[in-house]
């Protein structure tokens, strides 16, 4: 089995050369065929400057400049696109995935029974809040998006890098790697892993910015706000009805008081703000199709150390190069 690592890397200089050291350790410990691939996405300090030197000193290190910071998903994307070799595996940068468990990963993928494996951790490494918020999103890729194996999810994964062709045409501001793989297949598994607490800083995926990424899921994925709108327009109808049949029925008892002003303002509300809603769920959609009419790249690579031919890697038959796919969709913002 060959391995390509692909590593999205923000604000990450003091922790990738400790990462970098470690996975090249288990790598060739495992002695297969490999390769790790540092994709700096935009980062403002010196991560690029510790990428590049890190590509130029070890051999089997390649790294990736983004034009600027276009999220993690879409950082993802471009390594995943550059991957030589027949597995990917997927990692954060702040060592909280220890190498160590990579073999793991690798292992479950043995055989022809699953195609994609997630690393799970075998306690919560964030806080209550966070984990919530991070619960929330699985929920709405479960619910919403109807991905059975939402649950499971995790940064740390390894997939087979023939997946890559079910999301070849990945487009849109708001790339999810787990949904885009989600369309390629449906044999997935996880192994339990031991995670790490975090070697440097704090995450940039606060609980604020964890919804927001589920609702760009919900509205970049699914119709299901669609639905939900007209569910809501539903249920306002039916309580209209029920409003007029009780209105009837009084004044067929013979009661005709005019109903009070409050009682006509909260039904007045009521419908508005089901309207409204309605109204704002399509607003998004047309929004998304004009974002995506804009022709806004998912990621521009600035520039390259290392490459497949300079470190002996053989390129697969029909790779995919960023080159061809550096005019479809675009990023989110700052992890």
């Amino acid at each position: 089995m060959s391995v390509s690592v692909v590593i999205p890397c923000y604000r990450s200089a003091r922790t990738l050369p400790v990462l970098v050291t470690r996975l090249m350790a288990v790598l060739r410990e495992l002695s297969v065929s490999h390769e790790v691939i540092l994709v700096v996405d935009g980062s403002p300090d010196d991560t690029w400057r510790t990428a590049a030197e890190l590509a130029r000193r070890v051999e089997g290190v390649r790294a990736l400049h983004l034009s600027r910071n276009y999220g993690q998903h879409n950082a993802l994307v471009a390594g995943i696109r550059e991957a030589e070799f027949e597995v990917v595996v997927t990692m954060d940068d702040d060592l909280q995935h220890p190498p160590e468990q990579i073999p793991l990963l690798l292992a479950a993928l043995e055989g022809d029974s699953l195609d994609l494996v997630y690393g799970v951790p075998r306690r919560e490494e964030h806080g209550l809040v966070r984990s919530l918020a991070s619960r929330s999103v699985k929920t709405a890729m479960a619910g919403g998006l109807g991905i059975r194996t939402a649950r499971m999810i995790s940064a740390f994964r390894a997939f087979r890098t023939r997946l890559r062709d079910g999301f070849e045409e990945l487009s849109g501001p708001h790339a999810s790697v787990d949904v885009a793989l989600s369309w390629a297949t449906t044999r997935v598994g996880s192994v339990r892993v031991d995670m790490s607490e975090r070697g440097h800083g704090r995450s940039g995926y606060t609980p604020a910015l964890l919804l927001r990424h589920a609702v760009n899921m919900l509205l970049g994925y699914s119709t299901a706000p669609l639905r939900a709108a007209s569910y809501l327009g539903f249920l306002a109808g039916v309580v209209g009805l029920l409003l007029g049949g009780v209105v009837l029925w009084h004044f067929a008892n013979g009661d005709t008081t005019v109903a009070g002003f409050t009682t006509i303002a909260s039904m007045v509300t009521l419908f508005s703000s089901a309207q409204l809603m309605s109204v704002g769920v399509l607003g998004e959609y047309v929004g998304r199709i004009h974002g995506n009419g804009m022709g806004r790249p998912t990621y521009v690579v600035r520039e390259r150390v290392g490459t497949p031919e300079a470190l002996g890697v053989p390129r697969q038959p029909g790779g995919t190069t960023v080159a061809v796919h550096a005019g479809v969709g675009s990023g989110s913002g700052e992890r």
